[in-house]
This record gives structure tokens, C-alpha cells and sequence, in this order.
């Protein structure tokens, strides 16, 4: 299981830093794209602070300065990778609370999973707004990634 999330999450890493670089080379970073991305990236801050049992330090809609994504970045997946290399018990439940205050509990692989669903969901909404505005967007399909 291990093995499994260090390559999804690395494959996240790399789509997430492409995205970065993408953007930071674009004249002006569409609006929609600029709020789907900060959102990818505190939604995984959140769900590593659930999982860490931390406090989070970002609302789930919080806006970033564009040069503050790829630190966001980079720690979201330090803290994801610890979580990952010092898990034996998948199945261990988190309890949380959402952003409407409602309590769950959820097993430490599904949220992983969550992660990754939620970020590439979003991605590709960004991608699809790229092309709406005429640009070309990076490629992300996994076995692209693998290749």
C-alpha cells in the first residue's frame, strides 16, 4: 500500500508543479483557474492537518499569491509523504469536521485516495478552462507521467 501512495502522490506532485509552471509563464492566470488550483492545494493542507491531528492554516476557498503555491506545495507533499512512510494501519479512522461543521469518520486510505481524486477532478476542470481561454494546457494523463 505504501508503494502505491508514494507513486500516486508523486504523480500528483508532478501534475500540481507542472500546473505551477504553466501558470507562472501565462501573462495572467485565468480567475476560475487561479481559485480551482488555491483550492486543490488547501484542501490538501486541510486533509493532512485532520490526518496530522493539527490545526489547519487555510480556509478551503483561501486565495494564495501565485508565488506561494509551489512552498504550499512542496509542504503539502512532505506532510502527505510523512503520513504515508509512517502509516502501518490503512483502515485507522480520522475523525473530522467538514467545512459545515458536520463530524465523520473516514479510514486513513480512503482520505489518502480523496486527496488525489480531488486534486486530479479539479485539475482537470482547469485544464478545460485553459483551453476555453486558448491555452494550451500541460499534459496530465498518468501514463503520460509514467512514460
Amino acid at each position: 500500500m505504501k508503494t502505491f501512495f508514494h507513486q500516486i502522490f508523486d504523480y500528483n506532485y508532478f501534475s500540481n508543479k507542472q500546473l505551477i509552471t504553466a501558470c507562472s509563464a501565462l501573462e495572467e492566470v485565468p480567475a476560475r483557474s487561479g481559485k480551482l488550483f488555491n483550492h486543490i492545494l488547501n484542501a490538501h493542507h486541510i486533509w493532512n492537518a485532520r490526518i496530522l491531528e493539527r490545526a489547519s492554516e487555510f480556509g478551503v476557498w483561501q486565495n494564495h499569491e501565485m508565488d506561494a503555491w509551489e512552498e504550499i506545495h512542496y509542504d503539502n507533499q512532505r506532510n502527505s509523504f510523512e503520513i504515508i512512510s509512517n502509516t502501518e494501519l490503512w483502515e485507522r479512522r480520522i475523525k473530522y469536521e467538514d467545512s459545515e461543521g458536520s463530524h465523520f469518520s473516514s479510514s486513513l486510505q480512503d482520505i489518502l485516495f480523496h486527496i488525489i481524486n480531488h486534486s486530479t477532478h479539479h485539475r482537470g476542470q482547469i485544464l478545460t478552462d485553459f483551453r476555453a481561454q486558448g491555452i494550451d494546457p500541460p499534459i496530465q494523463d498518468y501514463i503520460y507521467y509514467k512514460r
